[in-house]
């Protein structure tokens, strides 16, 4: 088994922890000048006041990579990333909008049709967009429009000393066989069982479970968990022995994974085993991994060995804090 100190290192240098560092110089160019707005940079999706509810407003671009490799996977991905963005704060979504261009007719029609899947799997319209068939390159972005009760927006930026940290995913899954950093639980799965997982995060905040949470995404379950810490300006100890990965799946591979149905959170220590309850009880794998400290370093843990993996006072993942 790999040492804790080189799992630290590889996880460090992982694609889908550096591409984020250049988030943070991005963030300076816009000033947030709005009484509306009442979470922005650094969450899933953004908080805009409407009454007893909020407005959730999230976008992702699709890599490049996943578009290259996959065209209708990357079509379905672009649905299933925004909806958890929106899970993911406590909320539910409402429709989303797109933006594509494709390089060919045939690889337009690859992504339209993975598209499509999402939309039917997850039961969110598109409503609109923008098109430019003409163009030398492709990609694709979506926009996602979510709403949320306001005392129950789960927020990441929201994690403190002595909470407990908390991971749900399905393990019920594949490794996509066009693109291994992605574990895919949800293309074989009935769209009600989907919404079930997703509406775990809903509950958890309309019961007042948690005090932060993200979905897992590009950077790992471990990779997403320093996102959160960072925006929190806190650190945790994770104890890699008690996390919940696949059979047979290698921990580094785990930790670079992006799951097609996974959150981690943070709640007070004596809500922890309801939230691994909530969890379970909709279809997740979940445990109690680790803890929050105020010293702003995430460090993992195996038996006596310990390794940091980030230091949030001498590096960042992605700038916001």
């Amino acid at each position: 088994m790999m040492n804790l100190e080189s799992l630290a290192a590889e996880l460090r240098g992982f694609v889908g922890i550096t591409r984020k560092r250049a988030i943070g110089d991005l963030v300076g160019h816009f000033p947030v000048e709005s009484d509306l707005i009442i979470a922005s940079f650094g969450e899933d999706a953004a908080v805009i006041d409407d009454g007893e509810e909020v407005i959730l407003l999230a976008a992702d671009g699709i890599w490049s990579r996943l578009l290259e490799a996959d065209a209708e996977w990357a079509g379905y991905c672009a649905v299933l990333v925004n909806v958890h963005d929106i899970a993911a704060m406590g909320g539910w979504p409402l429709a989303m909008v797109d933006v594509f261009s494709a390089a060919s007719e045939d690889l337009a029609e690859e992504v339209l049709s993975g598209m499509r899947k999402g939309i039917e799997k997850f039961n969110v319209p598109i409503v609109g967009g923008h098109f430019h068939p003409d163009t030398p390159y492709s990609s694709l972005d979506v926009a996602i429009l979510g709403k949320a009760k306001k005392g129950a927006v789960i927020l990441s930026s929201s994690a403190r000393p002595g909470d407990s940290v908390v991971v749900g995913v399905d393990l019920e899954g594949r490794v996509h066989p066009k693109f291994a950093i992605n574990w895919d639980t949800t293309s074989f799965k009935d769209g009600e069982v989907l919404l079930r997982q997703l509406g775990s995060m809903r509950e958890l905040g309309e019961r007042a479970l948690v005090t932060a949470g993200k979905d897992i995404s590009n950077p790992g379950m471990l990779g997403t968990l320093g996102m959160l810490l960072e925006s929190s300006r806190a650190g945790a100890v994770v104890d890699i022995d008690l996390i919940p990965r696949p059979e047979g799946m290698d921990m580094l591979d785990w930790q670079k994974m992006y799951p097609g149905m996974g959150f981690v959170v943070t709640a007070p220590p004596e809500k922890a085993g309801e939230v691994t309850g909530v969890f379970i009880e909709r279809g997740l794998a979940s445990a109690v991994i680790g803890e929050v400290t105020e010293g702003r370093r995430l460090v993992i843990s195996s038996g006596s060995e310990t390794a940091v993996l980030f230091d949030f006072e001498a590096e960042s993942i992605t700038g916001i804090g």
